[in-house]
């Protein structure tokens, strides 16, 4: 009996040692992780010399998962497919459902593996996408923005609907386009750290990047109708580069977002300390701050808020007026009627006849945001808020334009900090659609 006491003694002496010793789990930037094996089933993707995109980019996902799972502990790896299927009969089905599977996993960063090909054998190199569209888009459909300020469905066969994928584009600009921007660069700098050729980051209009709500990026590892990425490609010293380029990239955005969680705590530490001062020595003067506060809290209210109380004042002066001025009642008996209204309507006229300007929207959001908020960058307290309808109501802009040309010769500018930047039209604080 003793011996077998002290074998469980030292058994748990040696569990708490080891349980000591172990070094905590490092911090992660994200949490969940989804992997997209580009195509499936009846869609092969690329096919050359045999091979089959679906396959390749299947066996990339399924390892990069496990290395993921085995270098960060306590990330989630989410796989959109760990077989040879389909999502969906349909190609606009499947890609929505690969989307659905991310939504629901609550990722923090969605990244869907390709293989590229071209009719040009020479082609060859590695490159990333994300959301977005290129200049030549951008040229093509700037007046298509102007006439449909929509949040609506993605389709870029028409004008209209092209302007309606750029609203989203912009918005996204200032959601997770940063973030996307940056897994994106992580991944072509990790691909040229071993000697791939590189062919940048790139914006397309892809509708499984469009669905997902989170960072999210699209990589091509290379190109199966060249015979040497083919054949590199195929082979398991080049899946594993892959594997491991793909690794760094998680991590190193990984790091990122965790240096930028951290460079944003201070600012909500430090709000709270004054917020505690400040409130016990008003405590004693009560009186005065509920005397003031209409005044103090006017100019923090809304556009509407202020209409009202414009309105409340007016209905004041109306009722004093009269008695004072009886003397300008002889002066108004030619035109009893017209006399009478038109000092009344003059004042209310300017003020409420609803003005159309011409802005350049430079984000969207479903929320309100503070003006000075640092996703507009350098125009942080010079944009002016407005509203729309469909998901993301809320519209920021920069400037206020007479005229739609006016606003053009500004666009320019604004793009140099925000590149999804459009002209609309605002009447009365709404959005306008313009018709042809």
């Amino acid at each position: 009996m003793r011996a077998r006491n002290i074998l469980t003694f030292l058994v748990a002496l040696l569990t708490l040692s080891l349980a000591a010793s172990a070094e905590p789990q490092a911090e992660h930037g994200i949490r969940v992780v989804v992997l997209d094996a580009g195509h499936g089933g009846n869609d092969p993707g690329a096919v050359y010399g045999g091979v089959k995109e679906k396959d390749l980019t299947l066996k990339v996902v399924l390892r990069l998962g496990k290395k993921i799972e085995q270098g960060m502990p306590g990330v989630k790896v989410v796989y959109t497919r760990t077989t040879d299927k389909a999502l969906a009969s349909t190609k606009i089905e499947d890609l929505q459902k690969r989307a659905d599977i991310a939504n629901k996993a609550e990722g923090d960063l969605f990244l869907s593996v390709h293989v590229n090909a071209a009719k040009s054998t020479s082609a060859k190199g590695v490159e990333t996408l994300i959301m977005g569209e290129t200049p030549k888009e951008q040229q093509y459909n700037t007046n298509a923005l102007f006439e449909s300020n929509r949040d609506d469905l993605l389709d870029m066969s028409n004008e209209k609907e092209a302007a309606i994928i750029r609203a989203y584009i912009q918005n996204l600009q200032f959601t997770y386009g940063e973030y996307s921007t940056t897994m994106a660069r992580c991944i072509q700098q990790n691909y040229m750290q071993t000697g791939r050729h590189s062919r940048g980051v790139k914006r397309q209009p892809l509708r499984v990047l469009y669905a997902t709500n989170m960072p999210g990026v699209l990589t091509e590892i290379g190109f199966l109708s060249n015979k040497e990425e083919a054949a590199f490609l195929k082979s398991e010293k080049g899946q594993t580069a892959i594997v491991n380029t793909l690794y760094r990239a998680v991590q190193d955005y990984s790091a990122y977002v965790l240096k930028m969680r951290g460079a944003e705590e201070p600012t909500v530490k430090e709000e709270p300390k004054p917020a505690v001062k400040e409130e016990p020595k008003p405590v004693a003067k009560e009186e005065k701050p509920k005397v003031e506060t209409p005044q103090l809290y006017a100019p923090h209210l809304y556009e509407k808020h202020e209409e009202k109380a414009s309105t409340t004042k007016p209905a004041a002066k109306p009722a004093v007026k009269p008695a004072a001025e009886a003397k300008p009642a002889p002066q108004t008996q030619n035109k009893p009627a017209q006399s009478k209204a038109e000092p009344k309507k003059q004042p209310q006229s300017a003020a409420s006849t609803p003005k159309r300007y011409y802005t350049v929207q430079v984000m969207a959001s479903k929320r309100t945001l503070a003006l000075s908020s640092q996703e507009f960058k350098s125009y942080r307290n010079r944009v002016h808020q407005f509203e729309s309808e469909g998901v993301y109501r809320y519209k920021y802009g920069v400037g206020e334009y007479a005229t739609r040309s006016e606003a053009l010769k500004a666009l320019g500018a604004v793009r140099k900090s925000f590149p999804q930047a459009f002209v609309v039209a605002v009447e009365n604080g709404r959005t306008v659609t313009q018709k042809k």
